[in-house]
């Protein structure tokens, strides 16, 4: 495999792109204009050859994904984000829908007894159901099944949590985290940069105070995700600067597990005149991502939002995570038209998701630490056994 990178490398024409293409051989860290430069000047082949080749090197043919389901709270929300197709404003919550503690907690309880290990909570910002309303579903769960590994809320919902009850990042972060709240998705990040955020989310948290939220989770001892919602107005520069900060950040407290590339759905949004990118364009997405992204350890792609060949594929261009098993009752992608409209897979059609393209399943929880590897099992064998389904 090196050498044939070797050799696509040194027979690269172009002299940026070959000097690039040298310093991913020799594990030294890409520079800004770099990223820009393969955004602009590099064909997929190549892109997606060297972030195979890293991906090769940082796990093989390993590739993750858990057992989790999904609880959106609500749907109703303050924010108006142009992008969105998920939420319906405060003022409409008629046509929304908002969920009691009661009846999320029937929603824990339906997976008594299976073995999932992670609850990921996330929805709209809804004012009734403020930090200390979490603060007592999250001790619920935890009273319930102290197990179960409970990822939620962005630093958009955390954000407007903590301004309402008036505490400061720190301390509400305390408080939930105490409760029970074990690390943070990577929602709400957008495009960090601010001539665009302020087009397509102007009201909500910006890039500093998203940063400063994870931060404040790093050193709590938790761990988070990041993402980037790409293919609408921005350019690339945009998403080299957004990786750029989250990289810093990562330097700084190794806090972040995962990066998510989340590729902008134009369905039923105040967007919707704004065309998709192209699936060459979503690869090279992810394939710059795992090159610029030296220190984040994971790379994952959001199969419901992609669809399930389309992540199988993402799978030769730098990603090595296919999330989860998620569960259909997920809607923030499926409303924005995305090619799952029922995001749920068994543990059985994962594995086999992942063995069709000759990759290994992992079964991981959500820091990653390994719980089975499927390598040898065979396939039909698991659809038949409800353990795996």
């Amino acid at each position: 495999m090196s050498n044939s990178i070797e050799i696509l490398v040194e027979n690269e024409k172009d002299a940026e792109l070959r000097f690039i293409g040298e310093k991913v051989l020799n594990n030294q860290r890409l520079q800004f204009d770099e990223g820009v430069i393969l955004f602009e000047k590099a064909t997929l082949p190549y892109v997606g050859a060297l972030a195979n080749y890293v991906r090769e090197k940082l796990h093989g043919n390993k590739t993750y994904f858990n057992r989790n389901f999904h609880i959106e709270p609500t749907n109703v929300c303050v924010f108006s984000c142009n992008f969105c197709s998920y939420s319906r404003i405060y003022a409409h919550r008629e046509e929304g829908w908002e969920l009691s503690k009661e009846q999320m907690m029937h929603i824990i309880q339906k997976y008594d007894g299976k073995p999932v290990t992670e609850v990921h909570i996330v929805g709209g910002v809804h004012p009734k159901m403020n930090l200390y309303f979490f603060e007592d579903l999250l001790k619920s769960i935890k009273a319930h099944r102290p197990d179960l590994h409970i990822k939620g809320f962005t630093a958009v919902e955390l954000e407007y949590m903590f301004r309402k009850a008036k505490l400061s990042v720190e301390d509400g972060m305390k408080l939930l985290h105490e409760a029970g709240l074990d690390s943070l998705p990577g929602g709400g990040a957008e495009i960090f940069h601010a001539e665009i955020r302020e087009q397509i989310c102007a009201d909500k948290v910006d890039a500093d105070g998203w940063l400063h939220i994870h931060k404040t989770a790093h050193n709590l001892g938790m761990h988070t995700n990041a993402t980037m919602l790409f293919g609408h107005i921005e350019k690339y520069w945009h998403r080299v600067d957004h990786m750029e900060r989250l990289r810093q950040l990562q330097d700084e407290t190794h806090g972040f597990n995962t990066f998510i590339p989340l590729k902008f759905r134009n369905g039923d949004n105040d967007m919707s005149n704004v065309p998709e990118s192209s699936l060459i364009e979503d690869m090279k997405v992810y394939s710059i991502a795992r090159l610029y992204l030296d220190n984040f350890p994971h790379l994952k792609a959001y199969w419901p939002m992609l669809g399930r060949q389309n992540a199988q594929l993402s799978l030769s261009f730098g990603v090595n995570d296919l999330d989860g098993t998620i569960d259909d009752t997920t809607k923030i992608y499926s409303m924005a038209g995305s090619e799952e409209q029922t995001p749920a897979l068994s543990t059985a059609q994962l594995v086999a998701l992942i063995k069709q393209v000759k990759r290994e399943p992992v079964e991981r929880d959500t820091l990653y630490n390994v719980i089975k590897n499927y390598a040898e099992d065979d396939v039909h064998e698991l659809e038949v056994n409800p353990y795996y389904n």
